[in-house]
């Protein structure tokens, strides 16, 4: 689950962000495609293309409605809330700043966007979520 603290991630972003869309495409199996799109407001094209070459853009809140349709999951607010503040200790455990992060980033976010995003005072897409926890967990001692 994307929301939980990690003390450990696969060599690449994009490895982390694979292992997070199987347990989308998990919940979507379980669930069914056309219900969790009529609870989430998500397309059902673009929640098919989930895991695929396809893949599509999902906001960090769009991913939180997804996870919630999982069996014993939390509300998406609260699944996006501890996500972020996953994030918040992961930086204050390693010792990082936003302009640490930034330095290490493979996508192009300022420190300033990096404290608004972690600190939900700006809109995160799901991709930058799993692009800083991929900086802030691998520099996690």
């Amino acid at each position: 689950m994307f929301y939980e603290q990690r003390m450990s991630v696969p060599a690449s972003p994009a490895e982390l962000r694979a292992e997070y869309d199987e347990e989308f495409v998990q919940i979507l199996e379980t669930a069914g495609l056309e219900h969790v799109s009529m609870l989430t407001g998500i397309d059902e094209e673009r929640l098919e293309a989930i895991g695929t070459d396809e893949q599509p853009s999902l906001s960090l809140e769009e991913a939180a409605q997804i996870q919630s349709q999982g069996a014993d999951e939390p509300d998406p607010e609260t699944i996006e809330t501890m996500a972020c503040e996953h994030l918040l200790l992961g930086m204050s455990t390693a010792v990082l700043d936003v302009d640490a992060v930034e330095s290490e980033l493979a996508i192009d976010l300022d420190p300033k966007e990096i404290q608004q995003k972690v600190e939900r005072r700006a809109p995160m897409s799901f991709a930058e979520y799993v692009h800083l926890q991929h900086v802030i967990v691998g520099n996690t001692p």
